[in-house]
Parts: structure tokens; sequence; C-alpha cells
């Protein structure tokens, strides 16, 4: 409800009384649900009666606007999100469907919308986008930029160039006119940020506009020197000082198993027996798995007042130290998917008891594989890092739900 009401006036008693927190959250769980637009869902919010029923949206009403569900389903935080996730773990605890004493932790990728990353597409993204919002300056606002000249035409050019030049040879040059007209993109941006900031004219609207402007100036100048660090001087950049995205700049480069490079972020997942996911942790950058254990299963503690009695990991969990972590808990069988040099009678009772965790442990495959693909958890198209932690949690909170739904009908 605090997310909702955030920037709201309090005390209004005129208009119209809008959406409910509840009706907003389950809006959200059947977007997530059926995969729908937010036009899609303003659709079927009037056309479905099971979903009007589900969403308490009474006969009389005329649902909502997309633009109402967009902002009201946004609204809510990861926290929001994650408050809710912890409800239905401690529901799933009372209805015994889900305990906690016997967890499986795995991690994976959430990738971010965005295109496949190249140094040439990343210039032209910069040369592109500043220039439209040079243009907008001048058209709709009336104001006359000195100097501006547009060079979107001329780098798309050098943009296919160096994606169709076969040698380094051939390349060069055309980075280095790629690269000189991204520079000039850059100074016209500043120099209308310089102009607009003197302007006697300037309007709420045209100051969001330069607001825009030095945000992708910023980002443009880091592709910049991260293109001439890595073309013009063969030189590494650490994947942690890079940029991705101009679009989505929180993005981060995650190499998986050596052999295959994602753009998202790493998330590390714990699932229980009756394949709920109990917890979810969204890290920054790309730390080892051996780095997460710990962290893991202090939360489980924060969330049962307990470690679990069992735990089933992957193999990039296996070390030395992490098992001494997870014995020092009181955690009586630890199981790696991978024993890395470690010795069966150290971390198990027994060999069975190994053999049975490492297949318990492959259920949490199938758990991420069944979000990724009913829940939309392989790919986030929600902007901003704050809303991609939003939609994680969506996703996770969906499919607990249909999860626990069915447990429940199986019983009866």
């Amino acid at each position: 409800m605090q997310d909702l009401s955030k920037g709201r006036p309090a005390n209004v008693k005129s208009g119209d009384s809008g959406m409910t927190a509840e009706q907003v959250l389950r809006a959200a769980i059947v977007k997530m649900l059926f995969g729908f637009t937010y036009q899609e869902l303003a659709f079927h919010i009037v056309d479905s009666q099971s979903i009007r029923r589900f969403c308490q949206i009474g006969v009389a009403d005329k649902g909502f606007k997309k633009s109402v569900l967009n902002k009201n389903i946004k609204a809510l935080s990861e926290r929001a999100w994650q408050s809710v996730n912890h409800d239905l773990v401690n529901y799933a605890k009372d209805q015994k469907i889900e305990k906690g004493l016997q967890v499986r932790i795995d991690c994976t990728v959430v990738e971010s919308n965005i295109h496949p990353p190249s140094d040439s597409s990343l210039l032209w993204d910069a040369v592109r986008v500043l220039g439209r919002l040079l243009h907008k300056v001048q058209d709709n606002h009336g104001l006359r930029l000195f100097h501006f000249q547009d060079h979107q035409r001329r780098a798309k050019k050098r943009m296919v160039a160096i994606q169709y030049a076969k040698t380094n040879k051939q390349r060069k040059p055309a980075y280095k006119d790629l690269l000189k007209v991204t520079h000039k993109s850059i100074r016209y941006a500043h120099s209308a940020i310089d102009q607009i900031n003197t302007s006697a004219m300037a309007s709420p609207s045209l100051m969001l506009l330069t607001c825009s402007l030095k945000q992708f100036a910023s980002f443009a100048q880091q592709v910049v020197h991260q293109t001439e660090q890595r073309v013009l001087h063969s030189k590494s950049v650490p994947a942690g000082e890079k940029i991705v995205s101009l679009f989505k700049p929180h993005t981060d480069i995650i190499v998986k198993d050596r052999r295959d490079t994602f753009y998202g972020h790493k998330v590390c997942l714990t699932g229980g027996a009756s394949n709920l996911i109990i917890d979810c942790l969204i890290t920054d950058g790309n730390p080892a798995d051996t780095d997460l254990t710990e962290t893991m299963l202090e939360r489980q503690k924060e969330i049962y007042n307990r470690y679990p009695l069992k735990i089933a990991l992957d193999g990039g969990f296996a070390s030395k130290e992490n098992l001494a972590i997870a014995k020092g808990m009181h955690i009586k069988d630890v199981c790696f998917a991978k024993k890395r040099g470690l010795k069966v009678e150290d971390i198990c009772r027994s060999q069975w008891v190994y053999k049975s965790l490492r297949r318990f442990r492959a259920g949490i495959e199938s758990g991420i594989s069944r979000i990724k693909r009913c829940f939309g958890f392989a790919r986030c198209t929600w902007k901003g890092l704050s809303s991609f932690k939003s939609f994680v949690w969506a996703s996770i909170v969906s499919a607990n739900l249909l999860t626990i739904a069915r447990k429940q009908l199986a019983r009866s």
C-alpha cells in the first residue's frame, strides 16, 4: 500500500477511488501467469468473468486502462513482492506443503531485454539517441541549436561497414570515423545543455530533455572510452567497467562455465522439496557461486528461524570452506553436485544419502526451467534496475501461487 500511495497527496476525496492494493497485486499475478501485455491485461480484465472475479472487480465496474495498470503494477517494489513471497512460504509451512527442512540451491541468469552488444552498435545507438533528443529540443521547443548536424546516416554506414568487414585492417578506419562522429554528437549535446541553461525559455519539459541529454552523453562517453581502449589501443576492459546498453546500463556481463556469455543479472534461488521457490537473491555483478553459500543459508535462517537439516547445491558451490560453514550451522547432510576432492563420508552420513540428495538437487533445474518458460523469468522486459528486481520477484510469486494451488488441489 505504501508503494502505491508514494508521491500522492493525502486526504484527497475527489476523483475516482482507483485500484486497491489487492487488486493491483492480483492484476500483476494475472499478467505474469498468462504473459499478457498491459493492453491485453486491460482487455481480459473486462472480457473474462473469471479474471474479473479473481481481480475482485465488480460486474458493474468498467475495468482499468492499460496506463493505470502499468503505473500501479510498476509501483510495486522488490520489497513488497519479497514480503508477499515470505507470506506464501509461511502459509505453505502452516499447510505442511513446504517445511524447509531439505532445500536445494542453484544459480541462473535473468537476461535484460537488449540487443547483443558490440562496440559498433553501441556507438551507433549513442549517435542515434543523442541526435533524436537534439531534434526534439529544436522541433518541439523552438530552440535553434548552434553548429548541430545530424550524423545518424553516416554513423549507420560505418556500423554496417564494421559488421561486414573481413579483417581488422578494413575495420579500423571505419571505427575511427564512427568514433569521430560520436565525439561530435557528444559535443553537440554538451553545447545544447549549456545553451538551454542560459536560455530564458527553459520549460519543465525542456529541463527533462536536458537531464536525458546529460545521461546519454555520459553513457556515450563511456562507450567511446571502452571502444578506444579495445579497438585502437588493443587493451582489454574489465567486465565491471563496461557498459553493454545505453538504455539498460545496470546490465551485468555474466560468463557462465567459461563458454556462454549472458547480459542481465545473476540470480541465486533456493527451492524446497515441494518445488516452491523459498528464496531469491539478485546479485550485483558476477560473484562466484562459492561466495554465495553462507549468504543463502543465513537467509534461510531469517525465513524459518533455523537452518535446514539437508542441503543440495550445484557443483560451483563446492569447497572445503563452504562445507565447514555448513557443518558449523549443524546441517547434517551437505551435497555438492561435484565433489571437487571432497569425500562422501565428510559431507553426508552415507553414500545412499549423498546419491539421494544429488538426485534431489536436479529437481531445481526443472523448477528454473518452468518459471523461465511459463512466467517470463528468462528475459526481463521491464526498464530500470528496481523494475528488474520487481519483475524477478513477481515471476517467483506467481509460480509459487500456482505450485501451492496445485498441491492443495491434489489433496482434495
